[in-house]
């Protein structure tokens, strides 16, 4: 980061010096081999730490300085204001990075509009009577929405989405690698990096789970984030699919239940609605010590959004054959929307700046 020092930067290297000095926590996670590297914490330093912390809440349970005792040693906390302050940083244009101040009345905001902006192009373009009249058949999903529109809006959308994150990567390498970005990348630390951000070896805290409700050991959170994350990717995969389909074979939607693009989006909303509803679980009843409440809303907004995308998708599934699917037609797509225009603006960008921390902490174990 650039600037003044933010409070929670200089309570973070008050705490890892600390840790530093006692490194009874050094078997929880990646964070603590990673802080023993160093003698002093640069902004940088911490901020790259602060990406690395996977949140397990381990080293609180376990710490011997923390709430009540005068040190209040409180990493998990520190650190997760520090990425939620390193996610406005960093983010482009620079100036959305305010956006994450509240961010929860962004994404509701956000699925309100999309979801509005759909129906009232859906009605403007089309007879509105088609909203509620069954269509069966080849190509049944663009009689109710143009094709072109269908393709346009998530295109425009899902492509700045992908931009501006990209560009928040590169300023995230620059501001918390500089050393480690001088270093050509290998290909030793890109698949140690993958391996952990592929299995979320660190949420398992060091093997035995993590401190997901109270002080015992469990590995809920690490199935539940697992289940989000390959949920996710089997829809990607699905509309991909889909799209190779339509292009280059022909084939238009909506497909058969048993074609390929409808069961990877029929089990991959199934797995990500079970993650994201579990999660949500998990925020609510987890203990309420380590956790930094001022992120929750944007939290707990997002993990909605993504539960109503994968949930219409199902019902869209369910009643693609009758008169309702025109309106579930265009409040999934509206949703979609709303996920792809937030989505750099989100707790979404942890997976792009924890995946960098990563690579960089398998560089520093490479040297």
């Amino acid at each position: 980061m650039t600037g003044t020092e933010s409070e929670a930067t200089i309570e973070a290297r008050r705490q890892m010096e600390i840790c530093n000095a006692c490194r009874y926590c050094e078997g929880y996670c990646a964070v603590f081999p990673a802080m023993t590297l160093r003698r002093e914490f640069t902004t940088g330093d911490l901020t790259h730490l602060a990406n690395l912390c996977h949140s397990c809440k381990g080293c609180y349970h376990a710490c011997q300085y923390a709430p009540p005792h005068p040190f209040g040693i409180n990493v998990p906390e520190t650190f997760a204001t520090i990425r939620a302050e390193s996610y406005a940083e960093y983010a482009w244009p620079q100036g959305m990075g305010r956006a994450f101040e509240r961010n929860g009345t962004l994404v509701s905001l956000a699925a309100f509009l999309s979801v509005t902006l759909v129906l009232l192009l859906t009605m403007a373009l089309q007879d509105p009577a088609i909203l509620y009249t069954a269509q069966t058949g080849t190509g049944a999903f663009f009689r109710v929405i143009p094709y072109w529109l269908m393709v346009g809006m998530a295109s425009l959308s899902f492509g700045y989405a992908l931009f501006a994150m990209g560009m928040g990567a590169v300023r995230y390498w620059r501001g918390t690698a500089p050393g480690a970005g001088q270093k050509p990348i290998t290909a030793g630390p890109v698949a140690e990096a993958a391996v952990d951000i592929l299995t979320l070896r660190n949420l398992g805290g060091g093997g035995h789970g993590c401190n997901d409700l109270d002080d015992s050991f469990a590995q809920a959170r690490r199935h539940l984030h697992h289940a989000m994350f390959y949920g996710f990717m089997m829809c990607f995969a699905a509309t991909s699919v889909g799209a190779f389909y339509h292009h280059f074979m022909g084939w238009k939607s909506p497909h058969a239940f048993l074609s390929l693009p409808v069961q990877l989006g029929t089990w991959g909303g199934v797995l990500l609605c079970i993650g994201t509803a579990g999660l949500l679980w998990v925020k609510t009843v987890t203990d309420p010590g380590p956790v930094a409440k001022r992120l929750l809303g944007g939290e707990y907004a997002m993990l909605a959004l993504l539960f109503l995308i994968s949930s219409t998708g199902l019902l869209l599934l369910a009643i693609r054959h009758t008169g309702a699917m025109g309106v579930m037609l265009a409040i999934h797509l509206g949703l979609v929307l709303a996920f792809f225009l937030v989505m750099p603006y989100s707790k979404m960008v942890h997976g792009v700046y924890r995946g960098l921390a990563l690579l960089r902490n398998a560089q520093e174990k490479h040297k």
